[in-house]
């Protein structure tokens, strides 16, 4: 019996055929069931599938790195090998989604300010960029200093929502003129809102009360 030591590390996938490779209906119900190890033999078995078409995807999966071998273990003359989806947070990049930015417009930034797709696009590199120095810094055994704030308000106009974008840009330029060091850690730092999602509401909440 040969048994592999798997890793914990956060898994960031910005390979387009990585993705690929876990998209298919079939890979993704097997990702599911590699939360727990498994052979292709018990998979077929689950799935009532041919073993051999099983093992097929799971040998694309296992080389685009989305699961790993756990154990290696004889079973009547052959070797059946166990397998387990990667542990830990499994992120694709969300910039691979979306259009690339030819940065044939300078200004465009300050012009989407309060453009959605902006804050899309603005999201999407933050998950890019923070998964791939975290799973940076879970490879080195070290620890990724970050901090988020968070905040929940009622605006009674858009009009307010202009005023307090004005205010928070004013008191982040007023903060960072005090923070900034020449020669320090490069840090960004990223504020955004949108309207929260609409919840289903409580009989405590109820719309008629």
């Amino acid at each position: 019996m040969h048994t592999v030591a798997m890793s914990s590390a956060i898994t960031f996938v910005d390979d387009p055929d990585r993705v690929l490779a876990a998209l298919t209906p079939m890979r993704r119900d097997l990702l599911h069931r590699l939360r727990e190890p498994a052979s292709a033999t018990q998979l077929a078995a689950a799935l009532d599938l041919p073993r051999q078409r099983v093992n097929y995807h799971l040998r694309a999966m296992e080389a685009a790195g989305l699961v790993e071998l756990v154990e290696e273990r004889r079973r009547r003359g052959f070797t059946e090998r166990v397998l387990r989806a990667i542990p830990g947070a499994f992120i694709v990049d969300p910039t691979l989604l979306r259009p690339a930015d030819d940065g044939t417009d300078p200004i465009a930034h300050l012009q989407d300010r309060f453009a959605a797709d902006h804050l899309v696009g603005t999201a999407a590199a933050t998950v890019r960029d923070v998964a791939r120095m975290q799973a940076k810094a879970d490879e080195q055994g070290k620890r990724l200093l970050t901090f988020t704030i968070e905040a929940d308000l009622r605006f009674a106009s858009a009009a307010d929502v202009h005023r307090f974008t004005d205010r928070l840009a004013a008191a982040l330029r007023e903060a960072a003129d005090e923070f900034d060091t020449p020669g320090g850690r490069p840090y960004r730092v990223v504020a955004g809102g949108h309207p929260a999602p609409a919840t289903v509401p409580t009989e405590q909440e109820s719309p008629d009360a």
